[in-house]
């Protein structure tokens, strides 16, 4: 039997994390880091994410950087390969990356529904499939791990009605994932955050065009009332439970989803 510090010993393993540069994506990529991965972080924000990088190395972690934009499908595999020849290995793959813009359905282009898709899904596709092969010539297993949402369970707000499918798409890819991965050891789990305070949710909420006469604060204040624990997730708190999933702490986990919302879909 292993003791609790070598089921969560990450040492000799190597991760991507795609939009590790902030907010979620930088608290998985510190977390598997503290671990003892190697960690790549894949985000299209060059400046951000080299700070990111140079911060989990100066703590004295091994990281690096690739700008890639996750829609693109010879910048990822630009990134896997990358990985691969900075690590010698790839064995954690977090697809994190997504957007979320807040336009009603009736009002949004076509152009903005193919860009939802091809960051939230078609980039978890393209990753999934070129880390797998690497595991696959490996021939140790890996750990393969989706960030979805509780809009992948339950909506959330008008305005997110395509956020919410490519968040259904991703749950529904990670369990068949996880059978067709099963046999090489691969397993593909999912985390369904629920309301988490990132930089990105800062800046949505700042663009919400409030009615006339609408208290912000009251706002926040109603939306904080309908989560048990009463305040929003912080991102080291969706890190932690990724290092779980990435870890031999989770070696008997494939196709499942863990949500994280502070008991928010209770309400």
């Amino acid at each position: 039997m292993q003791s609790i510090s070598e089921l969560l010993n990450l040492g000799g393993r190597a991760a991507i994390v795609t939009g590790g540069a902030k907010g979620i994506g930088f608290g998985i990529a510190y977390r598997l880091a503290e671990a003892g991965a190697s960690v790549l972080i894949a985000d299209i924000n060059p400046e951000v994410g080299g700070k990111a990088a140079k911060e989990l190395s100066d703590a004295g972690f091994k990281s690096d950087f690739i700008k890639t934009d996750v829609s693109e499908e010879t910048e990822v595999k630009a990134a896997v390969d990358f990985a691969e020849r900075t690590f010698g290995s790839v064995d954690i793959m977090v697809n994190n990356a997504g957007i979320y813009p807040m336009i009603p359905a009736m009002k949004m282009a076509v152009e903005d529904f193919k860009k939802i898709m091809a960051v939230n899904v078609r980039s978890a596709f393209m990753f999934t499939k070129a880390v797998a092969e690497v595991m696959i010539k490996q021939k140790r297993g890996g750990k393969i791990i989706n960030i979805t949402s509780i809009d992948a369970l339950h909506p959330s707000s008008v305005g997110l009605a395509v956020y919410d499918a490519s968040k259904h798409a991703l749950w529904g890819f990670t369990k068949n994932m996880a059978l067709e991965l099963a046999p090489h050891k691969i397993w593909v789990n999912a985390i369904a955050p629920g309301g988490i305070q990132t930089p990105g949710v800062e800046a949505m909420q700042s663009q919400i065009k409030m009615p006339a006469g609408a208290d912000p604060k009251a706002m926040i204040e109603a939306f904080m009332a309908k989560i048990p624990m009463h305040r929003m997730g912080e991102p080291d708190e969706i890190g932690k439970v990724v290092l779980f999933l990435a870890s031999d702490m989770a070696s008997y986990m494939t196709g499942s989803q863990i949500v994280v919302d502070g008991g928010a879909l209770l309400s």
